[in-house]
């Protein structure tokens, strides 16, 4: 078996919580009441996608993605 690391996105919601998205397979979406249990529950909707796919005959995308930065600015509001 190959090793493999993906981007998640982790977005906190306003009732709580995070919601996760996997920008190289775009399928995965998931979520968590705490960013612990988000990040746990995206590995395995990963794990799950990539058994999907391997079993579909399709493509499993290297672990690649995007780095995310925050950039800070001044807003009215």
């Amino acid at each position: 078996m190959t090793k493999r690391t993906y981007a998640i996105v982790l977005e906190p919601q306003e009732v709580g919580g995070y919601t996760v998205t996997v920008p190289a397979l775009p399928e995965v979406v998931t979520e968590g009441d705490t960013e612990a249990e988000a990040v746990e529950m995206a590995r395995e909707a990963i794990e799950l996608a990539i058994e999907y796919r391997r079993s579909i005959g399709m493509e499993i995308p290297p672990g690649t993605g995007p780095v995310v930065r925050e950039v800070a600015v001044e807003a009215a509001a």
